[in-house]
């Protein structure tokens, strides 16, 4: 049995069964006893507890769902830490993946399945990209369908934020039919790179099958990189030129002929959906050759996954020679003369460049000492203006920069390090690299009174510093409750790596005891003022028929003169006024032996009946169904206006 069944965290979320689980976190259907009401709750595996990289990214998920709150993405309640268990507490949702809805179903209907989903997915996007935060992970897998047939996007467990720099891991090539081609070099990852993964989406909706396939993972990305998927409807013929336009935008490789933002994909979207047979200004030539100049080659693939981009020299594509007939084919010949040449042409450039290093260095020696070497400076301490204005390295050697560390001995900017060391005998011309300080890594505590809980959380997350948050609770009188009384340490002190920080959270005002009155007969407005003074929370309103002025309350939740405490809610009952009466009216027809006659009436301008009757039947008889007076009814027969009469209820 697993070990979190049954477990109370925080004294508060009762851990009930699993419902899910990835190769991160584990998610459990728990019980909230504080508001009772059902929730997900999703913990670290146990085994990933003492790994800082997966601990990292388990708070990065945190960071990124707590600044979110769309219909479309999966609702965060709460992020905390028992003991050595991290959790983060999400709504929970009564549904299946789009992956499993896709494989029930099979081939969706683009017009009532596919549009639907895609506009929702772009939408959670839309916001998700407004706060800063990049999925990465964009697939039906993380895609929830609710009953209702809403949509929600889940797990950001490998979501950054957009400014943030990344390298592929091995976690990410789990997706890699889904993957951006900028995130299968390592670059930089944007919100482009989501829209790219939501076009493969939208591909994979409409035509039943993945744009790429590969007997390894490696194989797809590659794919993504220089390769151009056949076109949906060379797939499904009966998907609409506008549609299939739109996807492969999505998706095209350069990722500046994409759509640049989510929202304009969905304005596009929009646009087919009111009219599919909109023509939109996109074309077939400014997507597909986006990708026919990538070069072709292995990625090197490191211990632990992570794919770089090779440094090649870009390679031209010769076209066929259509009076080529040596037995090679239309390209094979040409492209061996060009390498030809081109390698011909590498070589004396080669030559070129080492003749004239050659006299560069000659000249260099010559101006340096006997044996033409310099010594290398001390730099340590300097920062880079400072070092690069030294007699020593004016006009002998370079300085550059190859990275930063955190320093406790060296102020921010200042040089750490170098190579070649202090003294060494080196050539004019030498590039000496260094490393520069960041600082001591210390941070200032930001002040996070009257924040709201969440907010807070994520102001500490971004410091990035891996604090331990601890938080406590006490009521308040005048700080509303889930917003922050007081932190330890107090504002403007300074925060290290790995500190911990309690922050104190209100629970509002403390609980009294006050006597319920008598609602009945207040106006909604009324109630609700009287009722809030009264120190109860008003949960809301419903309406019901009744004999009693319309607008009054009829019905409380809570029974007047009832002990209750402050903060308790209460509902109301409101009258609608009467229930709705019936009148029945007869009119006759005009008596034409086997004659047939068109009866139309309207109600209150609305028709409620359109028959043709014979006119042996003698009258019509129609009931009407309202409240109160000056409601009017008209009857036609064969479309000329016979009677019109005012109808009045009691």
């Amino acid at each position: 049995m697993d070990q979190y069944i049954g477990k109370m965290l925080d004294n508060r979320y009762e851990l009930l069964e699993v419902i899910g689980s990835g190769g991160m976190a584990v998610v459990y259907k728990a019980k909230c006893h504080r508001l009772n009401r059902m929730v997900a709750v999703k913990i670290l595996r146990q085994e990933l507890v003492e790994d800082a990289e997966f601990r990292r990214r388990f708070r990065d998920e945190s960071q990124a769902v707590a600044m979110l709150s769309h219909p479309n993405i999966v609702s965060v309640y709460d992020v905390s830490r028992s003991g050595e268990t991290e959790y983060i507490v999400m709504e929970l949702i009564d549904g299946i993946t789009l992956k499993q809805y896709m494989e029930k179903r099979g081939q969706l209907n683009w017009k009532k399945e596919t549009l639907h989903f895609i506009i929702q997915i772009m939408r959670g996007l839309s916001h998700a990209h407004s706060r800063g935060i990049v999925h990465r992970d964009i697939k039906p897998h993380n895609i929830m369908v609710l009953r209702d047939g809403s949509v929600k996007i889940t797990d950001f467990g490998i979501a950054c934020l957009a400014t943030a720099t990344t390298t592929l891991t091995a976690e990410a090539l789990g997706s890699v039919h889904y993957i951006s081609p900028e995130q299968a070099r390592g670059e930089r990852v944007t919100a482009r790179s989501d829209i790219y993964s939501a076009g493969v989406l939208l591909y994979e909706l409409l035509t039943g099958r993945l744009p790429f396939e590969g007997e390894s993972a490696v194989a797809v990305a590659l794919q993504h990189l220089s390769s151009i998927p056949l076109s949906p409807r060379e797939v499904n013929p009966e998907i609409p030129e506008t549609l299939e336009l739109i996807c492969m935008k999505a998706m095209t490789a350069d990722a500046s002929r994409r759509y640049q933002s989510a929202d304009e994909m969905i304005s596009a979207l929009e646009e087919f959906r009111k009219n599919p047979e909109v023509k939109l200004d996109i074309t077939v030539d400014g997507i597909n050759n986006a990708a026919t100049n990538e070069p072709t080659s292995k990625l090197p693939v490191d211990d632990v996954g992570k794919i770089y981009r090779p440094k090649q020299p870009p390679v031209s594509v010769v076209p066929d020679d259509p009076d080529d007939d040596d037995g090679m084919s239309h390209y094979e010949a040409p492209r061996r003369k060009k390498n030809g040449l081109i390698i011909a042409g590498l070589a004396i450039l080669a030559l070129v460049l080492l003749v004239g290093i050659g006299k560069v260095l000659s000249s260099s020696f010559a101006d340096s000492g006997d044996d033409g070497l310099a010594d290398v400076p001390n730099l340590l301490g300097k920062t880079m203006v400072q070092a690069e204005s030294m007699e020593e390295i004016n006009g002998i050697f370079t300085i550059e920069v190859i990275g930063s560390r955190e320093s406790t001995e060296y102020a921010v900017g200042e040089i750490i390090e170098q190579d070649p060391g202090v003294g060494a005998r080196k050539a004019p011309g030498t590039v000496i690299k260094v490393f520069v300080s960041l600082g001591d890594g210390s941070k200032e505590m930001p002040n996070l009174i009257g924040e709201d809980s969440q907010a807070a959380l994520v102001m500490l997350s971004n410091l990035n510093l891996g604090l331990t948050v601890e938080r406590d609770t006490m009521y308040h009188d005048t700080i509303e409750a889930g917003k922050v009384i007081s932190t330890i340490p107090d504002a403007g002190e300074s925060l290290s790596k790995d500190n911990t920080v309690l922050l104190m959270i209100s629970m509002g005002k403390e609980p009294v005891p006050v006597t319920v009155i008598s609602f009945l007969g207040q106006t909604k407005e009324e109630a609700e003022k009287n009722a809030t003074d009264l120190g109860l929370v008003v949960k809301g309103f419903s309406y019901a028929e009744s004999h009693e002025e319309v607008g009054t309350v009829i019905e409380q939740s809570l029974a007047p003169y009832e002990d209750a405490m402050t903060g308790t809610e209460i509902s109301f009952v409101i009258s609608s006024g009467p229930p709705a009466t019936s009148v029945t009216k007869r009119y006759p027809l005009p008596f034409w032996q086997n004659e047939e006659v068109h009866v139309r009436i309207e109600f209150d301008g609305e028709e409620v009946y359109n028959e043709l009757v014979s006119t042996m039947l003698g009258y019509v008889e129609q009931t009407y169904t309202g409240k109160g007076s000056g409601h009017r009814a008209k009857v036609y027969y064969n479309d000329a206006l016979t009677y019109d009469e005012e109808i009045n209820f009691k």
